[in-house]
């Protein structure tokens, strides 16, 4: 039997129920034809007949490949969705994963990065060329914002305000938040786009803010090859992450006495358990900083 039908299905469900990204929906459909290539070849049949013990040993086959906890927990969270889905539809009369347990897991911190690194990242552009000051820009909104990577590939012109000094983001789920630019990135922005856009459009259109040289939307992929790039410019060998800059604004942001509830907002969380994890990012560095410099630290 074809599970891909199931799998669409599935997708589709939960954009409409959801309004889950392309990219997340992406990521789930692939869990799912992985666990469905593995199914037919260990067990000779599809999703609709797998059974718990099909799922914890496929579950342990992953283990075993090297996939770490959190990696196993969020296969699990696709697969828990995906036949639970099955159930609710009475396509299954069991659901396979109600009895399994997820992989306990650790405190991960985000990683982040110092103010000073931060500012040497900034300014690893070469700004006297017209892509060296976009991608200066797109770092230094970055940073003054906390947009995700994709938010900020997808901004278009008329979302940014350089009057009132916000940009309107559309984030996780469509939901619409205003951010402000603060007065550096603002500086950067009307510099960008006196001139250095144009040059870059060569008299061509372009819908987005940030386009390439073919007119095009900068994929995600792409501004993250740049900030890898831009990072070993500037001497940093700590291991980034394409929200590097993102987990830098909060945590920066904490350590200069904003409120929580403030970040929430900033970042678009919808829930405030997910923006909890900087104040113990911003903890560590403060008990860092102590045992540093105090004279019994």
């Amino acid at each position: 039997m074809d599970d891909q039908p199931l799998i669409e299905g599935f997708a589709d469900a939960l954009w409409m129920e959801r309004g889950l990204s392309q990219n997340t929906l992406a990521a789930y459909q692939a869990d799912l034809r992985d666990l469905a290539r593995w199914l037919q070849k260990t067990r000779g049949r599809g999703l609709l007949a797998a059974e718990r013990a099909d799922l914890l040993d496929y579950l342990a086959t992953l283990a075993g490949q090297g996939y770490r906890a959190r990696s196993s927990a969020r296969r699990l969270s696709c697969l828990r969705q995906f036949y639970q889905y099955l159930y609710r539809r009475g396509m299954i009369s069991v659901d396979p994963t109600a009895r399994i347990a997820a992989p306990k897991l650790g405190r991960q911190l985000p990683d982040t990065l110092t103010e000073s690194e931060v500012e040497a990242l900034l300014q690893a552009p070469d700004v006297t060329e017209a892509e060296g000051q976009r991608d200066r820009t797109m770092l230094e909104v970055l940073y003054a914002t906390g947009l995700r990577v994709s938010e900020l590939v997808n901004l278009r012109p008329e979302q940014v305000s350089l009057t009132q000094g916000v940009v309107r983001v559309i984030g996780k789920g469509g939901r619409e938040r205003l951010v402000p630019l603060g007065e550096e990135a603002l500086r950067w922005l009307a510099a960008y786009l006196r001139f250095p856009r144009q040059e870059i459009l060569a008299g061509r259109l372009s819908d987005f803010l940030f386009p390439t040289r073919r007119c095009d939307r900068m994929t995600r992929q792409a501004f993250w090859l740049l900030i890898k790039r831009y990072a070993l410019q500037a001497g940093i060998v700590k291991p980034l992450s394409p929200h590097t800059l993102r987990h830098a604004f909060a945590t920066h942001l904490l350590n200069h006495g904003a409120d929580l509830r403030v970040v929430q907002l900033l970042l678009g969380h919808s829930d405030l358990s997910t923006t909890q994890i900087y104040t113990h990012v911003a903890r560590e560095r403060l008990k860092s900083l102590h045992a540093q410099h105090h004279p019994r630290g």
